[in-house]
């Protein structure tokens, strides 16, 4: 096909994908996704596949990570991803191994951790967890290209990027964030079944913190459709008690009716945090991400890995400051 009407036929599509740059010359990401096979990790490698992380229009080369167990469902998960027939997808590089698995990637998606189970906290996996980014973050520092981007979705998934950077000393902290992007979601998703409102139209929700029951997911900066939030719910009694508590608490209720972890939602969360890192958050507003700073933004000691609300250019993020 003649390069410029497939040009124009992906502009055309490309209305269904507003935020993603068009590119036809840019050489395949490699992207790793280590726990590949399990809940969150089947419906992330499909999503990626599917161009929801980095576009319709961009080639990913998919390193799928796996515990040697995991074998089988590891080549079962390549079966389906191949009879999906993703045009998006350049290659898969199955592998056992981090140091095989994160070998020259671009972007590194740090899922595979224990899960949390019914009454658990994610404070209670932390020991299960540590040496696993131990692991991790010496594989990386050892055999990833030194600009990876790496997103830590395991939980607790502030300690666990802090242990990441930690032992990854090759790699700028400001490349190893941790997801609070679904405590986003989540809080944007309740403003919108609240009000009947678009989602589409609320920017500027921040989560404070950490994804746990300790974070602050705060409305007093969001609006809808330029409004702002706490002005159209009109119910500070809400919006101060039972919405900060359900949005905290999101992941232990869905535990409770399913008897297991969010595992969509996290991948969809996911792939819109390295979207936007990658690309710029062009929707939305300010964008909640855990990030590691040598400064002290809003009286937050350094060295500990904490949820600001930021703006990405140029694959930069940066802290919002004023607020």
């Amino acid at each position: 096909m003649d390069k410029t009407i497939l040009t124009s036929r992906l502009q055309q599509l490309g209305r269904h994908f507003p935020r993603t740059p068009i590119n036809l010359e840019q050489n395949p990401i490699r992207v790793a996704v280590t726990g590949a096979a399990g809940q969150i990790g089947t419906f992330l490698c499909h999503f990626i596949a599917q161009g929801r992380m980095f576009g319709p229009y961009q080639k990913v080369i998919l390193h799928l990570v796996e515990l040697p167990q995991a074998e089988g469902a590891l080549k079962g998960l390549i079966m389906e991803l191949q009879d999906s027939a993703y045009t998006c997808v350049a290659g898969y590089v199955p592998c056992l191994d981090t140091m095989s698995g994160f070998k020259d990637i671009d972007a590194a998606i740090l899922v595979g951790a224990r899960p949390r189970g019914p009454g658990m906290e994610r404070a209670d996996l932390l020991q299960a967890n540590a040496k696993i980014f131990q692991a991790q973050g010496k594989a990386l520092d050892t055999v990833a290209k030194k600009d990876v981007k790496v997103l830590v979705v395991g939980n607790p998934a502030n300690t666990n990027a802090l242990i990441t950077s930690h032992f990854a000393p090759s790699i700028p902290k400001k490349n190893i964030t941790a997801m609070t992007r679904l405590d986003q979601s989540r809080a944007m998703s309740q403003i919108a079944n609240r009000t009947g409102k678009s989602l589409e139209d609320i920017e500027n929700v921040i989560v404070w913190g950490n994804h746990s029951a300790t974070q602050y997911p705060d409305t007093f900066y969001a609006t809808i459709a330029g409004k702002k939030v706490r002005d159209v719910v009109a119910d500070d009694k809400y919006l101060n008690g039972e919405f900060i508590t359900k949005v905290a608490k999101r992941g232990a209720e869905i535990i409770s009716v399913m008897k297991k972890s969010s595992a969509a939602s996290a991948a969809a969360a996911a792939c819109d945090h390295m979207h936007d890192w990658w690309f710029g958050n062009q929707m939305g507003g300010y964008v909640s991400m855990g990030v590691i700073t040598d400064s002290s933004p809003y009286g937050i000691n350094t060295g500990i890995c904490y949820s600001y609300p930021c703006n990405v250019v140029n694959g930069e993020w940066k802290i919002v400051e004023g607020l």
